[in-house]
Protein backbone atom coordinates (compact mmCIF):
# COMPACT_ATOMS: atom_id res chain seq x y z
CA UNK A 1 0.00 0.00 0.00
CA UNK A 2 1.22 3.28 -1.30
CA UNK A 3 1.55 6.45 1.70
CA UNK A 4 -0.33 8.85 0.09
CA UNK A 5 0.53 12.40 0.91
CA UNK A 6 -1.78 15.48 0.05
CA UNK A 7 0.45 18.74 -0.56
CA UNK A 8 -1.61 21.37 0.29
CA UNK A 9 -0.21 24.78 -1.02
CA UNK A 10 0.03 27.60 1.51
CA UNK A 11 -2.23 31.13 0.70
CA UNK A 12 -3.75 33.94 2.01
CA UNK A 13 -7.17 32.52 3.78
CA UNK A 14 -9.82 34.64 2.77
CA UNK A 15 -10.72 37.39 -0.59
CA UNK A 16 -7.66 40.08 -0.95
CA UNK A 17 -10.49 42.69 -0.40
CA UNK A 18 -11.06 41.98 3.29
CA UNK A 19 -7.46 42.05 3.66
CA UNK A 20 -7.27 45.03 2.69
CA UNK A 21 -10.35 46.11 5.28
CA UNK A 22 -8.66 44.15 7.75
CA UNK A 23 -5.60 46.13 7.34
CA UNK A 24 -7.08 49.44 7.21
CA UNK A 25 -9.69 48.70 10.13
CA UNK A 26 -5.91 48.16 12.09
CA UNK A 27 -4.51 51.44 10.81
CA UNK A 28 -7.24 53.41 12.65
CA UNK A 29 -6.95 51.19 15.81
CA UNK A 30 -2.99 51.74 15.59
CA UNK A 31 -3.66 55.61 15.22
CA UNK A 32 -5.89 55.46 18.05
CA UNK A 33 -3.38 53.38 20.17
CA UNK A 34 -0.40 55.73 19.90
CA UNK A 35 -2.99 58.77 20.95
CA UNK A 36 -3.99 57.34 24.12
CA UNK A 37 -0.32 56.28 24.39
CA UNK A 38 0.64 59.91 23.97
CA UNK A 39 -2.27 60.99 25.62
CA UNK A 40 -1.27 59.02 28.64
CA UNK A 41 2.64 60.40 28.84
CA UNK A 42 1.24 63.74 29.17
CA UNK A 43 -1.00 62.82 32.05
CA UNK A 44 -0.35 59.49 33.99
CA UNK A 45 -1.66 60.36 36.96
CA UNK A 46 -5.59 60.81 35.18
CA UNK A 47 -4.83 57.51 33.36
CA UNK A 48 -3.57 55.32 36.16
CA UNK A 49 -6.87 56.83 38.19
CA UNK A 50 -9.32 55.66 35.42
CA UNK A 51 -8.05 52.51 35.61
CA UNK A 52 -8.57 51.97 38.96
CA UNK A 53 -12.36 52.74 38.19
CA UNK A 54 -12.33 50.21 35.57
CA UNK A 55 -13.45 46.14 36.22
CA UNK A 56 -10.01 44.06 35.66
CA UNK A 57 -11.80 40.87 36.52
CA UNK A 58 -14.59 41.81 33.40
CA UNK A 59 -11.72 42.41 31.17
CA UNK A 60 -10.44 39.27 31.75
CA UNK A 61 -14.06 37.13 31.25
CA UNK A 62 -14.37 38.66 27.95
CA UNK A 63 -11.06 38.22 26.83
CA UNK A 64 -11.29 34.14 27.81
CA UNK A 65 -15.18 34.18 26.05
CA UNK A 66 -13.20 35.93 22.71
CA UNK A 67 -10.29 33.61 22.88
CA UNK A 68 -12.49 31.29 23.26
CA UNK A 69 -14.35 32.19 20.20
CA UNK A 70 -11.69 32.56 18.28
CA UNK A 71 -10.58 28.71 18.67
CA UNK A 72 -14.20 27.79 17.85
CA UNK A 73 -14.05 29.46 14.52
CA UNK A 74 -10.58 28.57 13.68
CA UNK A 75 -11.88 24.94 14.87
CA UNK A 76 -14.90 25.05 12.61
CA UNK A 77 -12.44 26.23 9.78
CA UNK A 78 -10.37 23.63 10.11
CA UNK A 79 -13.33 21.17 10.33
CA UNK A 80 -14.88 22.40 7.08
CA UNK A 81 -11.84 22.36 5.51
CA UNK A 82 -11.58 18.22 6.19
CA UNK A 83 -14.68 17.99 5.36
CA UNK A 84 -15.63 16.94 8.62
CA UNK A 85 -19.17 17.68 10.42
CA UNK A 86 -20.10 19.86 13.36
CA UNK A 87 -18.30 23.12 12.10
CA UNK A 88 -21.80 24.75 12.18
CA UNK A 89 -22.12 24.03 15.60
CA UNK A 90 -18.50 25.38 16.04
CA UNK A 91 -19.44 28.66 14.90
CA UNK A 92 -22.88 28.60 17.45
CA UNK A 93 -20.88 27.64 20.00
CA UNK A 94 -18.29 30.97 18.89
CA UNK A 95 -21.26 33.01 18.94
CA UNK A 96 -22.18 32.01 22.39
CA UNK A 97 -18.88 32.36 23.76
CA UNK A 98 -18.68 35.74 22.16
CA UNK A 99 -21.71 36.76 23.33
CA UNK A 100 -19.55 36.78 26.98
CA UNK A 101 -18.34 39.56 25.61
CA UNK A 102 -21.46 41.56 24.14
CA UNK A 103 -23.27 40.93 27.74
CA UNK A 104 -20.04 42.04 29.87
CA UNK A 105 -18.89 45.18 27.95
CA UNK A 106 -22.70 46.29 28.23
CA UNK A 107 -22.97 45.60 31.92
CA UNK A 108 -19.41 47.36 31.78
CA UNK A 109 -20.96 50.43 30.61
CA UNK A 110 -23.98 50.39 32.45
CA UNK A 111 -22.20 50.35 35.63
CA UNK A 112 -19.24 52.89 34.59
CA UNK A 113 -22.49 55.27 33.98
CA UNK A 114 -24.13 55.00 36.51
CA UNK A 115 -20.74 55.95 38.98
CA UNK A 116 -20.67 59.13 36.90
CA UNK A 117 -18.08 58.22 34.34
CA UNK A 118 -18.75 59.12 30.46
CA UNK A 119 -16.53 60.28 27.30
CA UNK A 120 -16.73 63.88 29.36
CA UNK A 121 -15.26 62.67 32.35
CA UNK A 122 -11.51 63.01 31.21
CA UNK A 123 -9.17 62.13 28.57
CA UNK A 124 -9.36 58.81 29.80
CA UNK A 125 -12.66 58.04 30.17
CA UNK A 126 -13.22 59.94 26.45
CA UNK A 127 -10.63 57.35 25.09
CA UNK A 128 -12.02 54.43 26.86
CA UNK A 129 -15.25 54.72 25.95
CA UNK A 130 -14.01 55.80 22.73
CA UNK A 131 -11.58 52.61 21.75
CA UNK A 132 -13.88 50.45 23.04
CA UNK A 133 -17.43 50.90 21.72
CA UNK A 134 -15.35 51.19 18.50
CA UNK A 135 -13.94 47.25 19.36
CA UNK A 136 -17.53 46.50 20.43
CA UNK A 137 -19.40 47.25 17.21
CA UNK A 138 -16.36 45.81 15.50
CA UNK A 139 -17.83 42.55 17.47
CA UNK A 140 -21.33 42.53 16.50
CA UNK A 141 -20.77 43.12 13.20
CA UNK A 142 -18.38 39.88 13.80
CA UNK A 143 -21.10 37.97 15.67
CA UNK A 144 -23.32 38.80 12.61
CA UNK A 145 -20.61 37.58 10.28
CA UNK A 146 -20.42 34.57 12.56
CA UNK A 147 -24.24 33.91 12.00
CA UNK A 148 -23.93 34.35 8.49
CA UNK A 149 -21.56 31.79 8.16
CA UNK A 150 -23.15 29.45 10.62
CA UNK A 151 -25.85 29.14 8.39
CA UNK A 152 -24.30 28.68 5.12
CA UNK A 153 -22.67 26.20 6.10
CA UNK A 154 -25.48 24.21 7.48
CA UNK A 155 -26.95 24.75 4.09
CA UNK A 156 -24.32 23.36 2.34
CA UNK A 157 -22.97 26.35 0.78
CA UNK A 158 -19.31 26.28 2.00
CA UNK A 159 -17.63 22.62 1.62
CA UNK A 160 -13.75 21.81 1.48
CA UNK A 161 -13.29 22.99 -2.03
CA UNK A 162 -15.00 26.46 -1.29
CA UNK A 163 -13.36 28.27 1.91
CA UNK A 164 -13.51 31.74 0.32
CA UNK A 165 -16.22 33.21 2.49
CA UNK A 166 -15.78 31.31 5.07
CA UNK A 167 -12.03 32.21 5.27
CA UNK A 168 -12.70 36.15 5.15
CA UNK A 169 -15.14 35.67 7.76
CA UNK A 170 -12.78 33.74 10.13
CA UNK A 171 -10.05 36.52 9.51
CA UNK A 172 -12.18 39.29 10.25
CA UNK A 173 -13.10 37.58 13.67
CA UNK A 174 -9.25 36.54 14.16
CA UNK A 175 -8.58 40.81 13.72
CA UNK A 176 -11.45 41.80 15.93
CA UNK A 177 -10.03 38.87 18.47
CA UNK A 178 -6.33 40.59 18.37
CA UNK A 179 -7.45 44.35 18.26
CA UNK A 180 -8.85 43.29 22.20
CA UNK A 181 -5.23 41.29 23.10
CA UNK A 182 -4.37 44.68 22.60
CA UNK A 183 -6.89 46.85 24.19
CA UNK A 184 -7.38 45.05 27.05
CA UNK A 185 -4.00 45.02 28.69
CA UNK A 186 -3.49 48.81 27.34
CA UNK A 187 -6.84 49.87 29.56
CA UNK A 188 -6.98 47.31 32.29
CA UNK A 189 -3.02 46.88 33.13
CA UNK A 190 -0.94 49.25 31.88
CA UNK A 191 -2.97 52.34 31.69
Amino acid sequence: MANVQIERTRHLPGDIAVWFFIFAELAVFGIMFIGFGVARSLDPATFSAGREALHPWTGLINTIGLITASYLVALSVHRLRDRKTGASALLWGAIAASSIYTFGKIWEYADLYSNGYNLGTDTFFMFYFFLTFFHFMHVVLGQIILVVLAVKVKKGDYNGDDMNGMESGASYWHMVDLVWLVLFPMLYVLA
